[in-house]
């Protein structure tokens, strides 16, 4: 591995670790990060975390601010704002999913909801949350649109806090199970026009969700 190498890899590593802190919020919205305290923390020299700083500014992570920047967070506007265009593209990623997809993609987004139904009986919440993140992330996948796919995957990354708080909620949890396998049997029997409208009503349910959830997480 050359040098420049190394120095894309730790930039990427450093973005991807406070990408999901920011996330979390281990780091909160307002708090001021600084390039040497994370290069201390961290302990990488201060060029990746320059160009970790850089790329989570350009995708509104941070906000530049003197000598160190100061974390945006996702507020309860932002996520409304996610939902409204996840209801104008997530449907188009299933339509395009149902012309394209194979029978050993049908496979293996069948056994995505199945361990989903499992964890969902279990009331296993973080299970939950990665199948259920699985299953959309092999929709993207195969809907033949890395454009679309890697879209779609950075928007449901902005989202996850939320989307930990609907898997808590067993109604919730049960209801998404049940819908996606009305998606999945849309995408077997190569429906495009159905596929698009279960995957649209899909975020819809999401999304009115969040509303009567919003003051418990915000």
């Amino acid at each position: 591995m050359t040098m420049n190498n190394r120095r894309i890899s730790l930039a990427d590593y450093v973005f991807a670790r406070l990408e999901e802190e920011i996330l979390n919020e281990d780091y909160k919205p307002g708090q001021t990060l600084t390039e040497m305290a994370v290069s201390e923390q961290m302990q990488v020299s201060r060029t990746p975390v320059r160009e970790a700083f850089r790329r989570l500014q350009q995708e509104g992570y941070l906000i530049e601010a003197g000598k160190g920047s100061i974390v945006a967070g996702t507020t309860p506007r932002d996520m409304m704002d996610i939902y409204e265009i996840r209801m104008r593209t997530e449907g188009l990623a299933a339509r395009w999913a149902a012309e394209r997809v194979t029978d050993e993609d049908l496979a293996e987004i069948r056994d995505a909801i199945d361990l989903q139904e499992f964890y969902t009986a279990k009331e296993k919440a973080d299970h939950i949350q990665e199948q259920d993140a699985n299953f959309h992330r092999l929709v993207f996948q195969y809907c033949g649109s890395p454009i679309l796919g890697d879209m779609l995957s950075a928007l449901h990354r902005r989202i996850q806090r939320y989307r930990r708080h609907s898997v808590e909620n067993q109604i919730r949890a049960v209801r998404a199970v049940e819908e996606h396998r009305a998606i999945y049997e849309a995408l077997l029997a190569r429906n495009p026009d159905a596929a698009e409208r279960l995957a649209l009503q899909h975020v819809k349910n999401a999304k009115e969700h969040m509303g009567t959830e919003e003051t418990s997480w915000a």
